[in-house]
């Protein structure tokens, strides 16, 4: 039976070390302060928002909310953008996306208005190159960051391994591509064009599967002796749920088939998605600290 690698346990670490910052920070008269700005009413934004708030409030980070009509003007947005590049009690700004359609066309404009400094979730070309460059140059993204400190907490030494990326967003699967490299990982990102995916992910040491695809990482792809991380979450209508009811959150991995091969792998929910909101935390309270060093 292969290791759990719980979410539960990092963020467990990563409380205890943010909790420190915080206090080093209060110290010297500072709060660290995370602004959120939301267009529209997703429910999935809505729930994003609700479990960060709540994080926020329990590690002594406070939470500015701009929330804006779903047809805001692309003008209205950008002076909500201003007004936080210019609030120095704000530290860090989630926005979340996608943005609605009238607004796709400018989304990159919109997203690069954001001061880098502020950037807590990877929205803008000078964070996404502080990814490629390794530099803290705003932050990378949250989720392949949490892979990353999962990776870390479990002891996890990416050195001369093999990696395989499953996916290449430029949310997940090409950031955490860089970082791994970053860790001295040889790594090879596969995508819906990519030949003999299967035959490719045996031969990792360490799989991260973000295809974002219920089912697609069966036992044909795996081995025994690998580190698993999926960090999907789809909606599987024939998952048992906790009350004994038909439909469940899920990963890539069919769990039952790859959790008995391989050597190691992070639970869909209870793994990645777990340890996500605490890096956003942490990201916030970085910001902070990097601003008042």
């Amino acid at each position: 039976m292969a290791k759990q690698l719980l979410g539960k346990e990092v963020n467990e670490a990563l409380i205890a070390k943010i909790s420190g910052q915080v206090a080093s920070l209060n110290e010297k008269g500072v709060t660290p302060k995370l602004g959120i700005i939301r267009v529209g009413e997703r429910p999935d934004d809505i729930s994003y928002e609700t479990g960060a708030s709540k994080r926020c409030e329990t590690l002594g980070v406070a939470v500015e909310k701009f929330l804006l009509p779903e047809d805001v003007t692309k003008e209205a947005l950008l002076e909500v953008i201003d007004k936080v590049n210019k609030d120095d009690s704000i530290h860090g700004v989630l926005m979340f996306r996608p943005l609605p359609a009238h607004l796709r066309a400018v989304q990159s404009e919109i997203e690069n208005a954001l001061d880098a400094a502020k950037d807590v979730d990877c929205m803008t070309h000078m964070s996404l190159a502080g990814v490629f460059e390794g530099k803290p140059l705003g932050f990378p993204p949250c989720t392949p960051q949490a892979c990353m400190e999962i990776l870390d907490f479990y002891g996890i030494d990416c050195t001369g391994k093999k990696a395989v990326v499953i996916g290449r967003s430029l949310v997940v699967g090409k950031p955490a591509a860089m970082m791994l490299m970053g860790k001295n990982a040889t790594v090879t990102v596969c995508h819906t064009k990519t030949v003999n995916v299967e035959e490719v992910a045996k031969e990792a040491d360490i799989l991260i599967s973000c295809a974002g695809v219920l089912k697609s990482l069966t036992k044909d792809f795996v081995r025994p002796g690998q580190i698993v991380i999926d960090v999907s979450i789809n909606w599987d209508p024939e998952k048992i749920n906790k009350k004994g009811g038909k439909g469940a959150i899920a990963g890539d991995a069919v769990f039952e088939e790859v959790e008995p091969i391989v050597d190691a792998i992070t639970p869909v929910p209870g793994g990645v998605g777990a340890v996500t909101t605490s890096v956003l935390v942490g990201h916030v309270v970085e910001a902070a600290m990097r601003k008042f060093a």
